[in-house]
């Protein structure tokens, strides 16, 4: 009896229909409102997080490796497990690029918009904390406008573009791996007295995750300027001026290159509930006013159209195999 052949998918093409499908998802039904699976990795990490705590490296070293490494398994298991299905192949990748939040970051910046042309400051002081961790308490309309602005800038490579590149290069355990390292670094890698040590692995590990997807978010960005009025020159030069002297290496590239797209200079004193920054400046425009975050919103919604649109031609030309 000859054995009839297993009906493998293009791996490629999947890859590529995955990503066209997850881009669908996301722009018509959003984020879903429970079970999310971002905030049921964050509800375990917080639970291991409370046990493994040590005001040391090693256990952040530790728990960090246990919940990536998790993750990536898992995304191999479940590709493994559609490998043979040609129909749930893509369907599966297309279900976790989902996690690309492209359409709730718009539709966040957009409300925080709202509120702010309507006067309703405290709104907005209310708002603030769904975009970015940054004390609201005391800003005015403005500087909510641009809190609002670089955290819809810095999102736009953290939530959106990343997922795309690392679905693009490495499928369903890239995209799960890049999620969780992200995650870890929201909730245990900024600099409080708690995490200083414990939280270094999980900061270190998403600055590493981001360097190609923050670069690739600049490009785009640049080449996106004209549409809102902006030069893609003064984009680029705004990165390579300015983006260095940014304490992260990811979100200065992307929010010196909307600075520049923009026209205008963002950075300065920026404060968190555990301390004080004074960030550098980016761009050399004006300071942004709220009449500005709209522009901002369709800056990222034009970046993230057309990074789903090169992800998925790239893959489905010169896709890994």
């Amino acid at each position: 009896m000859i054995d009839r052949p297993r009906l493998l998918p293009n791996v490629p093409l999947a890859r590529a229909a995955g990503l066209a499908l997850g881009v669908l998802a996301d722009a018509v039904l959003g984020d879903p409102r429970r079970g999310h699976p971002v905030a049921v990795f964050g509800s375990l990490a917080a639970r291991l997080e409370r046990r493994w705590w040590a005001d040391r490296r090693g256990p952040g070293v530790a728990y960090a490796g246990a919940l990536v490494g998790g993750a990536v398994a898992g995304g191999m298991l479940l590709e493994r497990a559609t490998a043979a299905r040609p129909l749930a192949h893509p369907g599966d990748r297309g279900g976790h690029v989902d996690g690309a939040r492209g359409t709730s970051l718009a539709a966040e910046g957009a409300a925080m918009a709202a509120s702010l042309r309507a006067g309703d400051v405290a709104a907005g002081r209310e708002r603030l904390p769904h975009l970015c961790g940054r004390d609201p308490s005391a800003l005015d309309a403005d500087g909510l406008a641009r809190a609002a602005l670089e955290s819809v800038a810095e999102n736009t490579a953290d939530a959106v573009v990343a997922p795309l590149v690392w679905g693009a290069l490495a499928g369903v355990p890239g995209l799960l791996g890049h999620r969780a390292v992200n995650t870890l670094d929201a909730m245990v890698g900024h600099r409080s007295a708690r995490h200083e040590r414990f939280g270094w692995a999980s900061a270190r590990a998403d600055d590493v995750a981001g360097v190609v997807p923050a670069r690739v978010s600049a490009l785009v960005t640049a080449a996106c300027a004209p549409f809102v009025g902006g030069r893609p020159g003064d984009a680029l030069r705004a990165w390579r001026r300015d983006a260095p002297a940014h304490p992260s290496p990811n979100a200065g590239p992307v929010e010196a290159s909307f600075a520049g797209a923009l026209g205008l200079r963002l950075g300065g004193r920026t404060v968190y509930p555990y301390g004080v920054q004074d960030r550098p400046v980016l761009g050399d425009g004006r300071a942004p006013t709220v009449a500005d975050l709209p522009r901002a919103v369709r800056l990222s919604r034009l970046v993230s159209a057309t990074t789903a649109a090169l992800a998925v031609l790239v893959v489905s030309a010169w896709g890994p195999c």
